[in-house]
């Protein structure tokens, strides 16, 4: 089974700093709320043939030794061969006759949304 997995690298030192000592799970708490909104959002963005892939989508939350907090949102959905069907949706593909379907960013706009009241809701937590 193949999976689809979107990640966000930075330097976060300053947060991290911050937040030492702070209780972890409240915080995964918050991720799994917005995890499963996530999840929502994502499925009613992508297009829509038969439905699998748009059912198809999952999340995990938690707190990793290498990555610290984190939440990541995958798709299960994946033609023969294991490419994720929502990569070819996401950035195009070829058709057998020759043709192209052209990709579209459904994933963005989806979750940008989502994104933005994670990152308020985890600074009104470590902020009270």
């Amino acid at each position: 089974m193949g999976v689809v997995q979107f990640v966000h690298r930075g330097d976060f030192k300053h947060l991290e700093r911050f937040l030492k000592g702070y209780s972890t799970e409240k915080l995964v708490s918050v991720l799994d709320r917005y995890g499963q909104e996530g999840v929502r959002a994502l499925a009613s963005a992508t297009p829509v043939d038969s439905g699998i892939s748009a059912n198809s989508w999952s999340f995990e939350a938690g707190l990793d030794g290498d990555r610290g907090l984190f939440i990541e949102w995958t798709n299960s959905s994946v033609i023969k061969g294991g490419t994720p069907i929502v990569v070819l949706l996401f950035f195009g593909h070829g058709t057998r006759n020759g043709g192209y379907v052209r990709g579209q960013d459904f994933i963005t706009p989806a979750i940008q949304p989502v994104m933005d009241r994670i990152s308020d809701a985890v600074w009104q937590e470590v902020t009270r």
